[in-house]
C-alpha cells in the first residue's frame, strides 16, 4: 500500500461550523459512522461503524504509518477525527507529514474549497451526491425531541434504514470524487516545498494558542452588564419599550424633530456631530450598544479546547489567488487593533470583573473590550510571546519588482515610506512628529490606497475625507503619487500587456523575472520564488469602458463561481501579495527549524510562545529578515518585542 483515500462521517453534538473540527471531535458523544476508504485509487470500501463493522488492521495501521500518504477533501478533519477515534488525548494528533488534502491541491489551482464546487467546475463524472446536506443534518447532527420521533434527540441508522442505505452511497461517492479530483489535477502536482509548508501549518493549528478564559468570560459579563444599564437607561430616556428596535428608535427620532433613512453605524456617526442633549444621548447609547466587540469573545467560548487552547484558527491557502492564509472560527485576520496606553491596566480590571471601575475610568466600556480583544491570546504558564512581524512588506516587494530606486533607497536607510512618499509628492522634507509632519498621514492614505492602480474611489474607500484630506485634493494626489513612482506604473501595464499577449498566443511571456503561461485553458503567473498562480479559462473581453481587459472562473466577491475581470495593477496585487506570502512562508520553515514554537501568524506578523531564556526578539528578526536566495536584492526588516499577552505595539 502506497496510498490511501479517505472520507468520513461523524456525529457530534457540537457545531462544526462555530467550535471547528478540534473542539468538534473533543465531544463525549463524537463517533465516526462511516469510513470510506480506497487503498491505491482501487475500489471504494465503506465500513458502517454506526452498525458494528470494524476498520480492517491494516487500514488502522496504515493511519500511523507515515511511509503511506493519505488523502483526503480537507484533509485536516479527516485526521483530527481519526486521532480522536485512535484514543489520542487533547494536543496530539496524528502526524500531518503523510497527509495530503485535495482541498489544498484544488485551492492552488484557483478552485473552489468545496467537494461539491471543484466537481461541478472540473465537470467530474462522479459527482458529490446532492443529497449529502439533508442526510447530513439527519444523522450527523442532534435532531429536536417531538412527539411524532418518539422524543429522541437523535437519528440513528435504524430510524430510517432507506434514508442509512443512500447515506453509505454517499460516502462512498465522496471518496469516488476525490480519486477523480487526484486524477484530474495529475498534470499539475503541488510541488514539495508547498506540501511543507502545509505540513508546518497543521502543526501550527495542531499546537494552537492558550486562551485567558477566566478573562474571556470575565469580558463577556462586563459586555452584559453593560449592555443591560444602558438599555434601561435609553428605555428611561425615551419611553421606549426597545430602544434597541431600529423602527421604534427612527419614530421617537423623528418625534424629537430628527428624520432618518438608516441608523448605520455611519449615519449615526454624522447625526451625532449634529446633535445634542437627549437626542444625543440616545443615539450615543444606540452606537455604543452596536459595538459588536463581544462576538470575538463568545468565538473563543465556542472553540476553546479542554486545555485552554484555541486550534485550526488558520486556514491554509485560504485566499486561492494568491496562497495567502486566512482566518477562521475567531477570525484572528481581523480583530480590532489597540491603541490604549493603559491596556494592561484595563486588562486587570475586566479579568477580575470590576464593571465599576471600569465603567467610572473609561467613557465606553465596549471600545474597551474591542480593544483588548488580542489580550485574551496568552503564552502558557511560565512561557512568553515574542511577537515579530515584517516591516513594510508589501511596499518592500512592490519597490523591488519594479526597481523604483527612490523607495528601495528609503528601505535599505531604514526611513519611514510614508514620510518619504509624502516627501517626494510634494517636494518638501517631511519628518515623522517633526518638520512638515501633517504631511505624512497623506503619504499613508496615499500609499496604502495607490500602490495597485487606486485613484479616488480608493483613496476615499480608505477615508481619506475622514482623515480630513478635502475631495479637491485627491485628484492631485493621486497624480502626485503615480508621478512620483513610474517605475510602479510602468509595472502596471507591462504586466497588463504580458497577460493579454499570453492569452491570445496561448503562449509564454516574461517580464519583471514572472512568467506568464498559457497552459490547458489556465492561465500560470510563475512567480520569483517558482511557485504558480492559477486563473482558470481567461478571455480577453470588454471591460464597461469599452477598452479591454482579461476576465476569468473564480470564486468572486458572491462566494459564488462566476468570471471576474481583472488588470495589470490587479495583477500586480495578486503578485505582490503572493511574494510577500512566499517570503512569510519560509521564514516560518526557518524558525521552525530553529526550533522555535509558533503559535498563530496574523498577516505578516508571527506570534512565538517561549521558555528558553536564552531566545530573544533580535534572533527572530534576524532570522525572518533573511532573503530568499529567489529574491536578490530584496531587503527585508523585521521588529518585534516580548509580550505577557497578545497585542499590537
Amino acid at each position: 500500500m502506497k496510498t490511501l483515500s479517505i472520507d468520513i462521517e461523524t456525529f457530534s453534538s457540537v457545531n462544526l461550523q462555530k467550535s471547528g473540527v478540534y473542539r468538534y471531535a473533543e465531544s463525549d458523544d463524537f463517533e465516526i459512522l462511516l469510513f470510506g476508504y480506497s487503498i491505491d485509487g482501487g475500489e471504494v470500501q465503506v465500513v458502517d461503524l454506526a452498525r458494528g463493522e470494524k476498520v480492517p488492521q491494516v487500514i488502522t495501521n496504515a493511519l500511523t504509518d507515515d511511509s503511506i500518504t493519505k488523502w483526503a477533501f480537507n484533509a485536516q478533519f479527516e485526521r483530527i477525527c481519526l486521532s480522536k477515534w485512535l484514543k489520542m488525548p487533547t494536543g496530539t494528533y496524528l502526524s500531518p507529514k503523510s497527509w495530503h488534502c485535495t482541498m489544498v491541491w484544488s485551492a492552488t489551482l484557483g478552485l473552489p474549497l468545496s467537494l461539491e464546487g471543484v466537481g461541478t467546475v472540473l465537470g467530474l463524472e462522479k459527482q458529490k451526491l446532492s443529497e449529502g446536506k439533508n442526510l447530513i443534518k439527519y444523522f450527523c447532527i442532534p435532531c429536536s425531541s417531538t412527539k411524532s420521533n418518539g422524543g429522541r434527540t437523535r437519528n440513528l441508522p435504524e430510524h430510517d434504514l432507506e434514508k442509512w442505505e443512500l447515506f453509505v452511497k454517499y460516502n462512498k461517492r465522496d471518496v469516488e470524487t476525490e480519486l477523480e479530483i487526484q486524477d484530474k489535477l495529475s498534470k499539475f502536482p503541488v510541488p514539495n516545498n508547498e506540501w511543507e509548508n502545509y505540513y508546518l501549518d497543521q502543526i501550527i493549528n495542531d499546537r494552537g494558542i492558550t486562551l485567558d478564559m477566566d478573562f474571556v468570560r470575565q469580558a463577556i459579563y462586563c459586555d452584559e452588564k453593560f449592555k443591560a444599564e444602558n438599555i434601561e437607561k435609553a428605555k428611561e430616556l425615551t419611553g421606549l419599550e426597545n430602544p434597541n428596535s431600529t423602527l421604534q428608535l427612527k419614530n421617537w427620532l423623528l418625534e424629537q424633530g430628527v428624520e432618518t433613512d438608516s441608523l448605520s453605524k455611519e449615519i449615526v456617526s454624522g447625526l451625532l456631530e449634529d446633535t445634542k442633549g437627549e437626542v444625543y444621548e440616545a443615539l450615543s447609547i444606540r452606537q455604543q450598544l452596536a459595538k459588536s466587540s463581544v462576538k470575538k469573545y463568545t468565538a473563543m467560548e465556542n472553540v476553546v479546547c479542554s486545555d485552554n487552547r484555541s486550534r485550526g484558527l488558520i486556514q491554509f491557502f485560504g485566499a486561492n489567488r494568491t496562497g495567502r492564509y486566512a482566518g477562521r472560527l475567531i477570525q484572528v485576520q481581523n480583530l480590532p487593533r489597540n491603541n490604549m496606553e493603559d491596556l494592561k491596566e484595563a486588562r486587570t480590571l475586566v479579568k477580575f470583573g470590576n464593571f465599576t471601575a471600569l465603567d467610572l475610568l473609561y467613557d465606553n466600556i465596549p471600545n474597551v473590550l474591542s480593544e483588548l480583544i488580542r489580550t485574551s491570546f496568552i503564552p502558557r504558564r511560565g512561557s512568553r510571546f515574542i511577537i515579530v512581524d515584517f516591516s513594510s512588506i508589501e511596499a518592500r516587494v512592490i519597490a523591488w519588482l519594479a526597481k523604483e530606486k527612490w523607495r528601495i533607497d528609503v528601505f535599505a536607510g531604514g526611513g519611514d515610506i510614508y514620510c518619504a512618499s509624502a516627501s517626494q509628492m510634494f517636494n518638501v522634507p517631511v519628518e515623522k512628529n517633526g518638520v512638515n509632519g501633517h504631511l505624512r498621514q497623506k503619504g499613508k492614505i496615499a500609499e496604502l490606497a495607490l500602490g495597485y492602480g487606486g485613484s479616488v474611489g480608493a483613496l476615499t474607500a480608505m477615508g481619506a475625507i475622514q482623515m480630513g484630506l478635502s475631495e479637491e485634493e485627491l485628484q492631485p494626489l493621486v497624480n502626485a503619487w503615480r508621478e512620483t513612482n513610474p517605475n510602479i506604473v510602468s509595472l502596471w501595464w507591462d504586466v497588463d500587456k504580458a497577460v493579454k499577449t499570453s492569452i491570445k498566443g496561448r503562449t509564454t511571456t516574461s517580464v519583471y523575472g514572472i512568467q506568464f503561461i498559457y497552459q490547458s485553458g489556465i492561465l500560470f503567473i510563475k512567480l520569483p520564488s517558482g511557485r504558480k498562480l492559477a486563473y482558470v479559462k481567461p478571455r480577453i473581453g470588454e471591460n464597461r469602458f469599452g477598452g479591454e481587459s482579461v476576465n476569468y472562473e473564480g470564486v468572486g466577491t458572491t462566494k459564488k463561481w462566476e468570471r471576474i475581470e481583472s488588470y495589470g495593477p490587479k495583477f500586480v496585487e495578486n503578485i505582490v501579495q503572493a511574494i510577500s506570502r512566499d517570503i512569510l512562508s519560509e521564514a516560518m520553515i526557518r524558525l521552525d527549524i530553529q526550533g522555535y514554537e509558533i503559535t498563530m501568524h496574523v498577516h505578516d506578523e508571527i506570534i512565538i510562545e517561549i521558555q528558553n531564556e536564552k531566545s530573544s526578539v533580535e534572533e527572530v528578526c534576524k532570522i525572518m529578515s533573511q532573503t530568499p536566495a529567489w529574491a536578490k536584492g530584496l531587503l527585508l526588516d523585521a521588529d518585534g518585542f516580548e509580550s505577557e499577552f497578545y497585542k499590537k505595539e
